[in-house]
């Protein structure tokens, strides 16, 4: 990120608020960018062999995708309903609130995982840390066991990554069909265009979703992102890969264009006009989250087919022989293509 903007700042850059030899956690909260409402997005690395520990979020579902690696996930959710699955790079896994589980690497590869949590304070419990809370007696009795049974544990607190010291214990049943598994690499894209695509992970293509989903959005450098405004959700966007630029039109009339490289994170409030343009010379890769299970916008292009050319004239106050002959668009079509050059990136 090389400029100063309220709406935009870097996750890969920030500093860690763990690392080890097994791997490292970097988040960003509303605490860190202040712009964040019902919404907070982690980076977690594993090295080969790393665990990250068992652990439950108190106030947020979440929603995660395997950038790169193979990870396995064992979720212990409410009523005792157990899963445990592998996510390969490009797939995706849901954690709900309250349920506890644990990410392993399973692969010969670093695992990069990019997690949203549908709060922008989101707090957690580990497994160490509970049990640590217990006196031995507790356990011991939990367990039918004697208090001497967890003489050795360590009642520090949680180390968050460490690392397996024997072979990965995958289960049998772990490639098996899994509601909490969503397999976005695999989708054909609802939306797809010569100029770009998007895969969509909302309730309509994984019922699992409650309150939070996902969009892959790649844009090519002949497309664009039209301007558009989500009427009843919030976004955040991860940028995977590529460059682009993006305005927001602030309720004060206010207007804020910055640039955007691999690493950052942007977040526009519910309803605010926005666009993104990949002013690079490849391909644009968003992982974008929305605090709706279904997400819907109202772009510019299907605006402009809503009234009347008189009611346009009236209130662009220009003439109506003047107005553009604006496309009939019934249905938006979120990426659009770039005919025109792109203007100068400052």
């Amino acid at each position: 990120m090389s400029q100063q903007s309220r709406h935009v700042t870097t996750l890969t850059g920030s500093k860690p608020v763990f690392a080890s030899d097994g791997g490292t956690i970097q988040q960003l909260t509303a605490d860190d960018f202040g712009i964040l409402r019902r919404l907070s997005i982690k980076r977690i690395v594993l090295e080969p062999g790393a665990i990250r520990e068992p652990q439950w979020n108190v106030n947020a579902n979440q929603l995660a995708i395997v950038v790169s690696g193979r990870v396995l996930v064992s979720t212990l959710g409410n009523a005792d309903s157990f899963s445990s699955f592998v996510v390969e790079a490009g797939q995706m896994y849901h954690v709900e609130s309250g349920a506890i589980y644990h990410i392993e690497n399973v692969g010969d590869e670093t695992a990069v995982v990019i997690a949203a949590l549908r709060t922008g304070h989101p707090r957690h419990f580990s497994l160490q840390d509970s049990f640590s809370a217990m006196t031995d007696a507790v356990l011991g009795n939990t367990y039918d066991l004697p208090a001497s049974a967890f003489a050795a544990f360590d009642r520090a607190g949680s180390s968050q990554i460490s690392r397996r010291t024997g072979a990965a214990d995958i289960p049998s049943t772990a490639g098996l069909p899994n509601a909490r598994l969503f397999d976005m690499v695999g989708q054909v894209a609802p939306l797809s265009y010569p100029y770009g695509s998007a895969n969509l992970a909302r309730k309509q293509f994984w019922a699992a979703l409650e309150d939070i989903s996902m969009y892959r959005l790649r844009i090519a450098d002949t497309g664009m992102r039209e301007p558009h405004w989500h009427p009843v959700t919030a976004e955040m966007g991860f940028v995977a890969a590529g460059n682009a630029r993006m305005t927001i039109l602030d309720p004060d009339g206010s207007l804020d264009t910055y640039l955007l490289e691999p690493g950052d994170v942007y977040f526009v409030p519910r309803a605010y006009p926005h666009h993104i343009e990949n002013v690079g010379s490849g391909s644009l890769d968003f992982l974008i989250f929305f605090d709706q299970s279904t997400p819907g916008d109202v772009g510019y292009r299907a605006t402009a087919s809503a009234f009347s050319r008189e009611v346009l004239s009236a209130a662009f106050e220009v003439p109506e022989r003047d107005l553009p002959q604006f496309p009939l668009t019934p249905v938006d079509p979120l990426i659009v293509a770039r005919p025109n050059p792109v203007d100068p990136v400052g």
